[in-house]
């Protein structure tokens, strides 16, 4: 590892300083703060939108004379990796942000944090799905605007829907925010199904045997090149008639316009979707339109929890590399010796 400037001998602390610019606290960040100097800038707190290149976080990092760096978004690549940093703990379950090859040939542990947001997902997929089962915004738009016996209706003629007790439900890819949907899609009285070849637990190894069976389905998988566009046309096809369709994971999963499709026939009696490629979607998109389709900003993990248990993680995670011992969860484990 290169070390990027020097310090002062009479002027640094024996302790290591820490540069933390993702979203970090309570007792995460006291405890960090007890053996550790801490620099804390988080990139959330930032208008505009701060998101720090490999070259100009590292330019932060000789500015704050850090040793240990702990981010959610900057981009930790390149230069990064030339200052004499003993641990990187990036708040994640998936450190993308991070060039974990490059990190490794400079022998710095990577730290991660899976599950920090399976509750604060889980939560929003059972939001979205009762907000489409129920017709909750389109309720709470008609109240606002007046509507409520709009076109000589009343309420309860245009907004009846099948309760969700005694429903199929299939979880889509069994890690930790899919686990956290089923527990609560049981609590809420339903049969639940889980397809994921690589989880013992899962009911399936196959998707089409399973998607059949499901009057809802709520995607959870991560993406690779296995699991991109898998729901598209056929797999919508295969669901029951008047199926929702949820995913609170990342739109790459499913075909949108074969979703749009399903929606158009009628096959597929709504949707509730947190995430967009490109993270955002045109307001003229047919989605848009749709009432039977409730839309989120991919918002599903933005509780202060998640910033509480990334915390608590990859602070525990730090104190262990810095005490010689081997961390929970570390994804380049080869250079810690």
């Amino acid at each position: 590892m290169g070390v990027s400037c020097v310090r002062d001998s009479t002027t640094v602390s024996s302790r290591p300083k820490a540069l933390v610019t993702a979203p970090y606290r309570g007792d995460g960040m006291d405890a960090l703060r007890a053996f550790a100097d801490v620099v804390y800038d988080p990139w959330i707190d930032q208008q505009p939108l701060r998101i720090y290149r490999a070259d100009d976080l590292a330019a932060r990092i000789d500015a704050e004379g850090a040793d240990i760096l702990i981010v959610e978004s900057d981009q930790v690549k390149g230069p990064v990796f030339e200052r004499n940093l003993k641990v990187i703990g990036s708040c994640r379950g998936d450190p993308n942000n991070v060039d974990i090859a490059a990190a490794t040939a400079a022998g710095i542990p990577i730290l991660n944090a899976p599950g920090r947001n399976a509750d604060a997902v889980a939560e929003m997929t059972i939001a979205l799905l009762f907000a489409v089962n129920r017709w909750i915004v389109q309720g709470d738009a008609d109240v606002r605007s007046g509507q409520v016996y709009a076109g000589g209706s009343i309420p309860y003629q245009r907004y009846r829907a099948w309760q969700l007790a005694g429903r199929t439900a299939g979880v889509v890819g069994l890690g930790a925010v899919g686990r956290a949907t089923k527990w609560r899609l049981e609590g809420l009285g339903m049969k639940v199904l889980a397809y994921d070849p690589y989880n013992p637990q899962a009911t399936h190894t196959d998707l089409d045997a399973m998607l059949p069976e499901c009057d809802v389905v709520s995607m959870h998988a991560v993406v690779t090149p296995e699991t991109a566009g898998m729901v598209g046309a056929a797999q919508f096809e295969a669901m029951k008639p008047g199926a929702i369709f949820v995913n609170s994971a990342r739109a790459m999963l499913h075909d949108t316009d074969a979703l749009v499709a399903a929606l158009l026939s009628g096959h597929l009696a709504g949707a509730g979707l947190d995430h967009f490629v490109g993270e955002n979607l045109p307001t003229d998109h047919p989605l848009v339109a749709m009432k039977n389709v409730v839309l989120t900003p991919h918002t599903g993990g933005a509780t202060y929890d998640v910033e509480a248990n990334q915390a608590a993680s990859i602070t525990a995670d730090v104190q262990r590399v810095l005490n010689g011992e081997k961390p929970l969860h570390c994804v380049n484990p080869e250079v810690l010796g």
